[in-house]
C-alpha cells in the first residue's frame, strides 16, 4: 500500500496495490499492520475502528460538512466502492497550524484511493455519479446529540467543490449548517 501525504500532515491518502488481469482484480483494502506502521512513522496514534458505515448517493447529492464533538469525535477511513465522489476534509482544530484549511480529492471505485481523516476534521463529499457508494470505518459510534454541521459552501473556507453542471441535493441539515466562524465562536469546534 502506498501512503501519500497531503498539505495537512495528519490527512493521508492510502493507495492500495491492485492486482488485475483478464479475470478481474484483487486488492487488500485494509491492513492493520501497514496502517499502524504508516501512522507510527509519522508520529500519529493508531486508531481503534468500532463501526463501519455504507452510504449510497445519487449524482449531485452533497453530504457535509459533518463532525462529532468530543468525547464522541470520530476519525474516519473513507473510500468509494462504486461510482465517483469528490471528498473533502477541513481542519477544525483551533490550535492547529492548518486550522481552516482543507484537502479535497476524487475517490472512485477504479482509483481505489482512501482518505484517512483524524478526529478534529469536518468531512463531506459530493457524488459525481449515480449510485456512488461510500464506505467509512469510524473510531467512535454515531452519537446524534454530538453531531454538528458546518455549511458546505462557507465563504471563509473557500472549498473548491467541483459542482459545475450538477443539480445539488442537500438535506435540510446540510443546507442550514453553521458558518465556520459561528461554529468557532460557539465552541462547536475543537
Amino acid at each position: 500500500m502506498k501512503i501519500i501525504d497531503t498539505k495537512i500532515p495528519e490527512l493521508l491518502i492510502l493507495e492500495p496495490r491492485v492486482f488485475e488481469d483478464e479475470r478481474g482484480w484483487f486488492m487488500e483494502s485494509f491492513n492493520q499492520k501497514t496502517f499502524a506502521t504508516a501512522l507510527s512513522e509519522r508520529g500519529f496514534n493508531l486508531p481503534n475502528f468500532v463501526q463501519d458505515n455504507h452510504s449510497n448517493s445519487q449524482k449531485g447529492v452533497l453530504r457535509g460538512l459533518h463532525y462529532q464533538l468530543n468525547p464522541f469525535s470520530q476519525a474516519k477511513l473513507v473510500r468509494v466502492v462504486q461510482g465517483r465522489a469528490w471528498d473533502v476534509a477541513v481542519d477544525i482544530r483551533q490550535h492547529s497550524p492548518t486550522f481552516g484549511q482543507w484537502v479535497g480529492l476524487e475517490l472512485t471505485a477504479t482509483n481505489h484511493r482512501q482518505l484517512w481523516i483524524p478526529a478534529g476534521f469536518a468531512h463531506g463529499f459530493v457524488a459525481l455519479e449515480d449510485d456512488t457508494q461510500f464506505l467509512y470505518k469510524t473510531t467512535h459510534h454515531y452519537h446524534k446529540e454530538s453531531e454538528r454541521t458546518i455549511l458546505w459552501n462557507d465563504d471563509s473556507l473557500k472549498i473548491n467543490w467541483p459542482i459545475e453542471g450538477l443539480e445539488l441535493e442537500l438535506t435540510e441539515k446540510d443546507n442550514e449548517g453553521l458558518s465556520f466562524e459561528k461554529a468557532r465562536i460557539m465552541g462547536d469546534i475543537f
